[in-house]
């Protein structure tokens, strides 16, 4: 009997799709998030709200832009602003 019949076979795990809960997750890896936002561009606007997404990949996503990124910026940068108001 040969190796490969001795041993149980299983397929592979299936390709993660990639979705907003991905997108959004701070335990997604920079890599997941590297790929998304260079290639799924209805996806970049919630990278934008995930609080692992570093400087440079959202710098990025601010170059190349995409459904509602804009927006999503405005939202982020006027929290900030009220964060700032209210810690005074």
């Amino acid at each position: 009997m040969s190796e490969i019949n001795s041993k149980k076979l299983t397929p592979p795990k299936p390709p993660i799709m990639p979705t907003e809960d991905i997108a959004c997750s701070p335990k997604t890896s920079q890599e997941v998030l590297w790929y998304i936002a260079q290639n799924i561009p209805h996806l970049r606007k919630w990278i934008i709200a995930n609080t692992s997404a570093d400087a440079r990949l959202l710098e990025y996503i601010s170059q190349q832009g995409g459904p509602d990124v804009r927006h999503s910026f405005n939202v982020l940068f006027e929290s900030y602003d009220y964060m700032h108001r209210n810690i005074k």
